[in-house]
C-alpha cells in the first residue's frame, strides 16, 4: 500500500490517483496549508502513519514541506521508500515576491531536510533542479534544489505532467479574435497574482482596450481593466469550451513548475504565450510566443510580430500529443515507482 502525502488536493492529486490506483492500492492523506493548523495536522500525521504503517510499502509525497517531514523520517526509519514529487515552490527562493519555501524558516528547513534524507525526488520540470533565473531582474538568479542546498545527494528523475488528448480538444469553435484567456487559482490575493503574471496582463490589457482577457480561477480577483473578465474555478468540461473560444493563452508567470492549464490550452489549440522561466520554454517550444524578460513592450512586439505574420509556429496541440501525454507520464511514474503495468 502507497501512502500520498500533500498539502491541498488538487487535479495533479487526482490524476496521480487515477494512474496508481489500477495497480496498486494507495490512500491519499491530505495536509493543511494553514500555518496555525500545522500542530494538529503534524500529530494527525504522525497517527495517521503509525496506524497504516504495517500495510504500508512505500510513500509517496507531491511537493515537499511540513508535511513531507515525517513520511521521509518513517521511510527512514522502517526501511520504507520515500518519493517526493517536486512541484514549483518546493524548489524556489524568491523572497523579493513573497514566493518560495526557501524564502523564510522553518519552512525553508522542513524542505531541505525532506529532500536530503528522501529516496526519489520526481521535480516535474529539469529547471526545478538547477536553474540560472533571468526573467525578473528583482529576483535572485540562483534558482532550483541544487543550487538551494548544496550537496544534495539524493536521485533525481525528472516526469513532466501529461494531459488527455481525448478530452482536452480543438473543438472547431469559432475563436473571438484577439482574445486572451489564462488560468490561476487564488490570485485574490496580490502576492500570488504576481507569481501568476496577472500585474503584466493588467498592463497589457491597458494597453490594447480593443483585446479581449478572460481571467478563471478566482472570482474574487477585482480587475483593473473593463475589458478584463473575471471567472470563478470552472469544471473541466467548462475549460475545454472557454479554451475553445480564445485565440491565446497567457502564462506570463514570475515563477513556474509545469503548469497545468498551459498544456490544456495547448492540447485545445490556444496559442500559447509564456515567460521563459520554469519549464514552460520546453512546453511551449516552437508553437507559440516566449517572453524572456518580463517587459511589457517586450510583450507587445512578441503578439503583434506574430499578428502581422512575421512569426511562423507549429501546432501547440501536436506537441502536447508527441511529448506530454497522459500515458507517458503514468509510464514513467509507475516506472519510478516500482509499479507494473497492469497486464
Amino acid at each position: 500500500m502507497i501512502l500520498y502525502s500533500f498539502p491541498v488536493r488538487t487535479a495533479f492529486i487526482d490524476r496521480d490517483l487515477e494512474m496508481i490506483r489500477p495497480v496498486a492500492q494507495i490512500v491519499p492523506l491530505e495536509f493543511t496549508q494553514t500555518p496555525w493548523k500545522l500542530p494538529f495536522f503534524l500529530v494527525l500525521q504522525f497517527f495517521q502513519l503509525l496506524w497504516y504503517l504495517p500495510r504500508t510499502s512505500q510513500y509517496l509525497c507531491f511537493f515537499g514541506g511540513y508535511h513531507t517531514v515525517l513520511p521521509v523520517i518513517f521511510g527512514t526509519v522502517f526501511g520504507k521508500k520515500c518519493s517526493i514529487q517536486a512541484g514549483g515552490m518546493d524548489c524556489i527562493n524568491m523572497p523579493e515576491i513573497g514566493y518560495g519555501n526557501f524564502r523564510k524558516n522553518p519552512l525553508a528547513w522542513a524542505t531541505a531536510y525532506s529532500f536530503t534524507h528522501c529516496s526519489l525526488i520526481l521535480p516535474v520540470a529539469e529547471a526545478l533542479v538547477s536553474q540560472h533565473y533571468t526573467y525578473d531582474h528583482q529576483i535572485s538568479p540562483k534558482q532550483g534544489l541544487l543550487k538551494l542546498i548544496p550537496g544534495l545527494k539524493s536521485p533525481i528523475q525528472v516526469i513532466p505532467n501529461g494531459f488527455d488528448t481525448d478530452f482536452w480538444q480543438d473543438l472547431g469553435l469559432e475563436r473571438v479574435k484577439h482574445s486572451f484567456i489564462s488560468v490561476a487559482t487564488s490570485t485574490s490575493t496580490p502576492a500570488r497574482a504576481r507569481v501568476k503574471g496577472y500585474d503584466l496582463i493588467e498592463q497589457l490589457a491597458a494597453s490594447r482596450p480593443e483585446w479581449t482577457f478572460t481571467l478563471v480561477g478566482d472570482s474574487n480577483y477585482k480587475p483593473q481593466s473593463t475589458n478584463i473578465q473575471v471567472l470563478g474555478k470552472e469544471t473541466p468540461a467548462s475549460l475545454v469550451q472557454l479554451y475553445n473560444r480564445h485565440e491565446f493563452y497567457l502564462q506570463l508567470s514570475s515563477s513556474e513548475g509545469f503548469p497545468n492549464a498551459l498544456g490544456e490550452a495547448m492540447a485545445c489549440s490556444c496559442v500559447p504565450i509564456g515567460s521563459a522561466v520554469g519549464a514552460i520554454p520546453e512546453i511551449i517550444g516552437d508553437t507559440g510566443l516566449l517572453l524572456k524578460r518580463k517587459e511589457l513592450g517586450s510583450l507587445q512586439t512578441l503578439i503583434q510580430d506574430w499578428m502581422a505574420g512575421k512569426t511562423q509556429l507549429t501546432s501547440p496541440r501536436a506537441r502536447i500529443e508527441r511529448y506530454f501525454t497522459y500515458n507517458h507520464r503514468r509510464q514513467l511514474l509507475l516506472k519510478a515507482l516500482s509499479l507494473k503495468e497492469e497486464s
